[in-house]
């Protein structure tokens, strides 16, 4: 009996092709769950009694909040390990997920704001949860812009790597904010402990695009870790054999 070697995988050169042919499978997953989810989202969940349809921007509002603490946690612990065991691919991957993981952010905020003008009057308030991921969004830029600044791939994987890691504590403070302190920002919809309080259909639409906005940042992100793998062996025989192949 044979057994799959996922060390293998481990290695730069061999996990770039892998990384080139999973890339448009999951975008194509990413664009067909979006495609559900805004049907469902939009044309199949019912008005909601006290927003209107003003309500509807949580399908995208929540999804991206989801995946901007998510992807920030998945960042750190690939940072950690390139810190721990100063395996090249686990940075690469960390700097990978960064630019996707702002974005996500930025989205939650942004569509946070438009939500926020017509349940609460204003397009942002310093509330708890707003403010926490706020942070969030500039312990993103802090981590692309640290690693930037440093010329040396393995100094800046490494100080990239502890200033991810120190952020990691934001994330329980954001998802507990509502909890910890009084905020205009409504309790989570769905939680593991209880059944969640919003319509079936509701739900639905939600998780189906937050499913999409997952596979996009995986395509994304291995998009983008295959330009960095070339970036940095460069110098290698094979990515200069990569680089002159014909696409």
């Amino acid at each position: 009996m044979t057994t799959f070697n996922w060390f293998k995988y481990s290695s730069p050169p061999a996990f770039y092709p892998v990384a080139g042919r999973l890339v448009p499978w999951f975008f194509a997953a990413s664009a067909a769950l979006a495609a559900a989810g805004t049907y469902i989202g939009f044309f199949v969940a019912p008005t909601d009694a006290q927003q209107g349809e003003a309500y509807r921007i949580i399908y995208i509002h929540v999804a991206a909040a989801w995946m901007s603490m998510f992807l920030y946690l998945v960042m750190a612990f690939w940072a950690g390990v390139g810190l721990a065991f100063n395996t090249r691919l686990s940075s690469m991957m960390a700097s990978a997920i960064a630019p996707t993981g702002a974005l996500m952010t930025f989205i939650a905020l942004w569509t946070g704001s438009l939500w926020g003008k017509p349940t609460w009057g204003t397009w942002w308030v310093w509330d708890a949860r707003l403010t926490s991921e706020l942070i969030l969004l500039f312990l993103y830029l802090g981590f692309i812009s640290l690693q930037a600044s440093i010329d040396d791939p393995r100094r800046a994987d490494k100080a990239g790597a502890v200033l991810a890691l120190v952020g990691v504590v934001n994330v329980p403070i954001i998802y507990f904010s509502v909890q910890w302190w009084n905020t205009l920002h409504q309790g989570a919809s769905v939680s593991l402990t209880k059944s969640p309080s919003m319509a079936a259909t509701m739900l639905a639409g939600m998780l189906v695009f937050a499913l999409a906005f997952w596979m996009y940042s995986i395509a994304a992100s291995l998009m983008r870790v295959r330009a960095i793998i070339l970036e940095r062996e460069r110098n290698a025989a094979w990515a200069s054999q990569v680089r002159e192949a014909p696409s």
